[in-house]
């Protein structure tokens, strides 16, 4: 039997009611949900082998509850006029508790202040963490004035119904990974992306993958370069409701850190995974502040603004950017593409891989790059990322491997940087625990490759600061 039959079989054995034939995800009628919401909504309203029908009632599901920009005006008016109006989006609950209220974001409303039903609090408490997906009820209320003041939202939310996967059973799901090769492990995460792993390199399956250490890692800074079309924001924007993406664009210290004004904590303190994407376009409005708090938050985990005094995140850091190939090799210097307020070695040392994403094939052709096998589906694999997060394979690290460098001058954060990366990629991997000789060479190789790659830079910037060095490791 061939390895994919193999694979899809065994798949379909092992998680039943977790996986989706990853064709499915590029149906037409879901094309403008991200697809942790896309593949929650095929699997729940189509099933295995969608008719016309189903793909009628999908299609209206999606016009139905998930509006465009555009049509904001029209559904406030709907709102005012009927009373109700239900429709999807990502809600967040902030407390406000000088004056004793709970306010709701609806991003495509743009409204900040939504009220909502204390029972729904107490029944999905994460509204109150990173947010969450679902379909909401709102009802026109105003309040009176005896009852609260003017700027109090007229809008409340009397009912939601999570779109996202619940009840993750992690050991589980740890011990059917022992059902797989890891050959075969490799080839159902690369499904699960959506894309063919048939298309990629050994290697190329292993630089995808590490793609998804920051999601599975907590406090790791990366960055990538590569050229337009391989799947660099794709992948962060699609497999996780738990991150942030900036492309491009002004950034300030409120909405990363802090808002003074709102009390609100900023992104890095809620999200999993924060990206900056096209980071040559990146415009921080104060730099001298934003690098600053980056820097030592990049270093402790910690960060500061205002009144707020040392909050911890264990979020990570993604900056990916766009470089021209010739050949097989970037046709520019990597500091090119970095603001001029980035390309500090201070910063730079702070990074603790380098992803090569020059590497990666474009992905043009529907036919020939994407999945038309299983996968997992991507709300439940994304929960499954965000509860191992909370455990850590570095210990294991330290126990099986030695690293040093040539000369002897490796850094506190070069031992810091592939130790964490190593424990990424094993919990990808060997989520289970149970790792081989060649498992462990596999991770340590990228490991220690990535950051050869930040160490190689540092001294491309800064001879006379940072010296050439091999870091190199052995297994004890």
């Amino acid at each position: 039997m061939p390895l994919r039959e193999e694979v899809n079989e065994k798949l379909s054995r092992a998680f039943l009611n977790e996986i989706i034939n990853k064709r499915l995800s590029t149906l037409q009628e879901v094309s403008r949900l991200p697809r942790f919401i896309s593949e929650y909504a095929i699997k729940e309203i189509c099933g295995e082998d969608p008719t016309p029908s189903d793909l009628a009632t999908l299609s209206d599901f999606v016009k139905k509850y998930y509006p465009e920009p555009k049509e904001r005006d029209r559904i406030l008016h709907e709102l005012m006029t009927k009373g109700e109006y239900t429709l999807l989006d990502s809600l967040k609950t902030s407390v406000d508790i000088k004056r004793g209220i709970h306010k709701v974001e609806i991003p495509c409303l743009r409204i900040h202040d939504a009220r909502i039903m204390q029972s729904i609090l107490e029944t999905h408490k994460e509204l109150l963490e990173a947010g969450m997906w679902g379909i909401a009820t709102l009802k026109y209320a105003p309040l009176s004035a005896s009852e609260e003041e003017e700027t109090q939202s007229p809008v409340l939310i009397t009912n939601f119904e999570p779109l996202q996967y619940s009840g993750i059973k992690i050991e589980e799901f740890k011990e059917k990974r022992g059902l797989f090769s890891t050959e075969e492990w490799i080839t159902v995460l690369i499904n699960t992306f959506g894309l063919n792993p048939e298309v990629y390199t050994e290697r190329g399956r292993l630089l995808l993958l590490s793609r998804l250490v920051p999601l599975i890692e907590e406090n790791v800074n990366m960055f990538e370069l590569g050229p337009r079309a391989t799947g660099k924001s794709f992948l962060p924007k699609n497999i996780s409701y738990y991150t942030r993406l900036y492309s491009g664009g002004r950034i300030s210290p409120a909405v990363l850190f802090f808002h003074g004004t709102f009390k609100t904590i900023g992104d890095i303190g809620v999200k999993d995974y924060v990206i900056f994407d096209e980071i040559s376009k990146v415009n921080f409005s104060n730099p001298d502040e934003m690098m600053g708090k980056l820097k030592d938050y990049m270093e402790s985990g910690e960060f500061e603004r205002g009144l707020l005094r040392r909050a911890r995140s264990g979020c990570s850091l993604m900056f990916m950017g766009n470089v021209e190939v010739e050949g097989e090799v970037p046709a520019e210097d990597f500091s090119s593409v970095l603001p001029s307020y980035m390309k500090d070695s201070a910063f730079i040392d702070r990074i603790h891989g380098f992803i090569p994403g020059w590497e990666l094939p474009k992905i043009l052709q529907t036919d020939v790059h994407l999945s038309t096998d299983y996968g997992f589906i991507t709300d439940y694999f994304c929960e499954i990322l965000h509860e191992m997060r909370k455990e850590s394979f570095q210990r294991l690290v330290e126990e099986r491997v030695a690293l040093k460098s040539e000369p002897e001058n490796l850094t506190i954060r070069d031992e810091k940087s592939v130790k964490k990366i190593a424990s990424g990629m094993l919990k990808i991997l060997c989520p289970h625990g149970v790792v081989g000789n060649d498992e462990l060479k596999m991770c340590m190789d990228i490991a220690v490759e990535y950051r050869q790659r930040v160490v190689d830079w540092l001294h491309q910037i800064s001879p006379g600061e940072f010296k050439p060095k091999r870091i190199m490791w052995q297994e004890r």
